[in-house]
């Protein structure tokens, strides 16, 4: 029998850019972690693993639409380039602008920014890797003169010593902490250091957790400066022939307090001491470093400790910038960003600007910097931009200040999305949208965080009338007048022209050169193997400064001075707790694909928010309420989850939920759009807020086999669904009873007035369970209560067509059935009574006990950190005994 066709490809969430293997079968695809690719060796995490529950045709953009209609691809191309041409000739053509994403492959990503920077003559191009990693960009620039990544992944596994800082790698990068994991069980005496407010399923890992003060990292870096002088661990050689700058930066640190951490001394003497006294030490920062006003800074502190031992460049050892996006890396490559230029080449220097015009033999380049993605907007909000494209993205959720950058889109007089949707937030703002082709259906490459280009292979046709990217914009630039320029037939031919563009770069002394890849042909790039640039005759990947020379004029790396700036926004009387924002372990950004697969859903469904014990005891939140959280700028209704995890004064509130699953649960509406003078960057992390319980009328929960009609209740205050293996769950509260709840429920589930009930109702006590039966299967279940509903969902939720009504309505599982619970391990469906009961039972000590006996822990290993703590008590039992 013939072998099913597997592709070899990428998986296009964060940036560690794992290899996929995707396998089309009868019963759909079929998704593997490539073993041979060498981010992942294998590896995936939940979200990955799950890829192929995310590729369905439902709801999907299948042709373009106008003012709402269907429409053909001429029509819109022609009306775009009609729109903005006309923009650029009465208003020039800074009145046009880009927003794109890295969610775009290389290639997209390229003719986006040939298009803007050279023929339509302006650098009003920005991405959303602005709130994802442009600190370390201009860190890096200011340090090394351009945006490079000096190690590898290698190196984690090589390194004596891992600090991690704002990362919640075990969630955020769940591979690169697989690897890490590994590597400290094969040498124990590797140790690791957390460095976050929060103590998250990363600290499970780690050997030493600083809960330091939010926003104090360039303190506690300068701390170390002024240690590692202290205890005469400066390399005064390697600064003396390659660091310039050492003096003032020194000075400045010594002029810091690292009290301003928040941490004991005793603590931060030992972090200083064990980072001094081992070499080979690799800090890995994510968007705690990059998401903050001083977030440039932050970087630059963590660099300038490298710096002065000289730990860069070699094995084991170096400052580590983690992306969050894809293709954030590819960005960077091909001038993604509104103040770059590609190849890494810089838009205000003339000859490297020159170079690029007469390589792309562009009419026009724009001189200065365009507006970064918070100035883009608020130049549609007042009328400057006339004529806006966004790809691939969600601003109107991702943005800070998102309810301002909604209402900025839809003041804009023209506004196209190319998106795989039609009903995110942003795509319903749309003037204009194109169906672009999504993972599966995506021919190109990306670029991971340590470098790494990989292939995006396709292994679905395009559905519809869904085209890529590339060829999307290069239509709209030959109708604008572009042909010669734009008249790609493949994403190989630009490829070509993107390396050879390299090339000359290469040849002005920058960093990015994958000239060896420029003569490449359509087989070969076909079957292109995971490559870490540079690529030229010369070099192939590796490491860079490890020969002491870095990209500025003369060669030598800049320590800069940088001093600890407080939080933009200031906590108050009426605003006391401070807001942090990140992800959850299963859900991508906001959730247009994640949410798609059931099992994803399973371990958070709904917006929550952490908050500590003793915040919650004080305005009288107790675990499972409802909490209205709201700063000067707008509001979330979330979960309580009360938990140490979080310190006192602060919140935690995940960012990925949309209008389209949850009513209130918009995150990024709260947070000001303060931003990084250097960079650019939002302080998505820094919000002051006020928290309050929100008490409802009566709470809810459903099941249905059908997507509930929420719209069409009245009196809801709250609710927030997701899809399930059966359906469709939600949870609800309302701030009206309703007169009728067999009605409400017939609402509800969209049944009409005919359809059987069964019920039980105690008014008195505001207690309701009612299911509905439509013919042969139980349509959905309702259950209301005055306080947060205990039911067992998960038992609800998978036996919703398997039960009658009547035996729905007790809301748990009978004697002979038991109860799952919250689902705990998303790739193999284990809950959280599975687990007590078998460490119960069988007396289990470690996560891999737990995985043999239940499975879980088994597949990604995300939720390993999770399982620990199901062991604590077994674990104390056993010490007592």
């Amino acid at each position: 029998m013939q072998a099913a066709p597997t592709t070899q490809t990428t998986c296009p969430y964060c940036g560690v850019g794992c290899g996929v293997l995707a396998t089309s079968t009868p019963e759909g695809i079929e998704i593997a972690g490539d073993p041979d690719h060498p981010a992942n060796f294998g590896r995936l995490c939940s979200k990955g693993s799950a890829l192929g529950e995310t590729i369905g045709l439902s709801g999907r953009l299948l042709s373009p639409r106008i003012n709402g209609g269907d429409a053909g691809w001429a029509e819109a191309t022609y009306l775009i380039a009609d729109k903005f041409l006309n923009a650029i000739r009465d208003h020039g053509p800074d009145s046009v602008a880009f927003y794109v994403s890295g969610q775009l492959l290389t290639e997209d990503y390229y003719v986006a920014n040939k298009l803007m920077k050279g023929f339509i003559g302006s650098a009003n191009i920005d991405t959303n890797s602005r709130l994802c990693m442009a600190s370390s960009v201009a860190g890096h620039k200011r340090a090394f003169g351009s945006d490079t990544v000096p190690g590898t992944y290698e190196d984690l596994e090589e390194a004596d010593l891992i600090v991690l800082v704002g990362s919640n790698l075990a969630w955020c990068h769940p591979v690169l902490f697989q690897r890490i994991a590994a590597a400290k069980e094969r040498r124990p005496n590797m140790q690791v250091v957390n460095i976050d407010p929060r103590r998250t399923a990363t600290s499970d890992l780690a050997d030493m957790h600083l809960s330091l003060t939010p926003g104090s990292d360039v303190a506690l870096f300068n701390g170390l400066l002024t240690r590692i002088e202290q205890r005469g661990a400066i390399d005064a050689e390697y600064v003396l022939a390659h660091v310039a700058e050492f003096p003032e930066a020194l000075a400045t640190a010594k002029g810091d307090d690292p009290a301003k951490t928040g941490l004991d001394a005793a603590d931060l003497a030992e972090f200083y001491d064990l980072w001094i006294r081992t070499e080979k030490v690799v800090t890995v920062y994510s968007q705690g470093v990059n998401q903050s006003t001083s977030g440039t800074d932050k970087v630059n502190a963590i660099l300038n400790c490298y710096l002065a031992t000289g730990r860069i460049g070699q094995p084991g050892m170096g400052p580590f910038s983690v992306t969050g996006q894809p293709n954030a890396m590819g960005g960077r490559e091909t001038g993604g960003l509104a103040n770059m230029l590609a190849a890494h080449l810089e838009l205000t220097n003339p000859i490297h600007r020159n170079a690029v015009q007469g390589f792309w033999d562009a009419p026009e380049m724009p001189e200065k910097p365009g507006l970064n993605a918070v100035d883009m907007f608020d130049a549609c909000a007042d009328g400057h931009i006339k004529a806006l494209w966004v790809m691939s993205t969600n601003p109107a959720v991702s943005m800070p200040a998102a309810n301002h950058v909604r209402d900025a889109i839809a003041a804009c007089p023209f506004v196209v999305v190319s998106d795989l949707f039609p009903d995110t937030d942003t795509a319903k703002l749309g003037d204009v949208l194109l169906p672009a082709t999504a993972w599966g259906e995506k021919s190109g490459t990306v670029t991971n965080s340590d470098r790494t280009i990989s292939r995006q292979r396709p292994f679905l046709p395009p559905p519809g009338q869904a085209r890529p990217d590339w060829q999307i914009i290069c239509d709209v630039a030959r109708a604008m007048g572009w042909e010669s320029a734009f008249n790609y037939q493949s994403p190989v031919e630009i490829f070509r022209e993107h390396a050879a563009l390299s090339g000359i770069a290469g040849g002005l002394g920058r960093d990015f050169d994958i000239s060896g890849l420029a003569d490449i042909d359509a087989a070969d790039y076909e079957n292109l193997q995971p490559t870490r640039w540079p690529v030229t005759v010369a070099r192939r990947g590796g490491r860079f400064f490890g020969d002491g020379l870095f990209f500025t004029p003369d060669g030598r790396a800049r320590m800069v001075p940088v001093t600890h700036q407080p939080l933009a926004t200031a906590t108050s009387p009426e605003r006391p707790l401070r807001l942090n924002t990140g992800r959850v372990r299963d859900h991508w950004h906001t959730m247009t694909r994640t949410a798609r697969a059931p099992r994803l859903s399973q371990h958070m469904a709904e917006p929550y928010v952490e908050i500590h014990p003793t915040d919650a005891e004080a305005l009288e939140i107790a675990a499972a309420d409802l909490v209205r959280i709201e700063s000067d700028h707008g509001h979330v209704i979330a979960r309580a989850l009360v938990t140490d995890r979080t310190p006192k004064g602060s919140l935690f509130v995940p960012m990925h939920w949309t209008s389209l699953w949850a009513s209130e649960g918009l995150v990024d509406t709260m947070v000001p759009a303060a931003t990084d003078p250097v960079s650019g960057q939002p302080e998505l992390k820094g919000a002051a807020v006020s928290a309050a319980p929100y008490r409802p009328a009566w709470y809810g929960f459903a099941a249905s086999s059908v997507e509930p009609t929420i719209m069409d209740l009245p009196g809801i205050g709250y609710w927030a669904k997701a899809v399930t293996e059966t359906g469709w769950r939600l949870e609800l509260a309302g701030d009206v009873t309703p007169f009728c709840w067999e009605t409400h429920a017939r609402l509800l589930f969209g049944q009409s007035a005919e359809t059987p009930v069964a019920s039980f109702i105690d008014r008195s006590a505001g207690r309701v369970h009612i299911a509905l039966r439509d013919g042969d299967r139980t349509v959905g279940a309702l259950f209301i209560s005055k306080t947060p509903v205990e039911v067992a969902r998960a038992h609800v939720i998978a036996k919703l067509q398997d039960l009658a009504p009547m035996q729905l309505l007790a809301g748990r599982p009978g004697a002979d059935q038991p109860d799952t619970g919250a689902i705990v391990c998303s790739c193999v469906g284990v809950g959280a009574r599975t687990i007590v009961d078998a460490v119960a039972a069988q007396g289990l000590q470690t996560v891999e006990e737990i995985g043999a006996a239940t499975g879980a822990g088994t597949n990604c290993g995300s939720c390993r950190p999770e399982l620990r703590a199901f062991l604590i008590p077994q674990m104390s039992k056993v010490a007592a005994e």
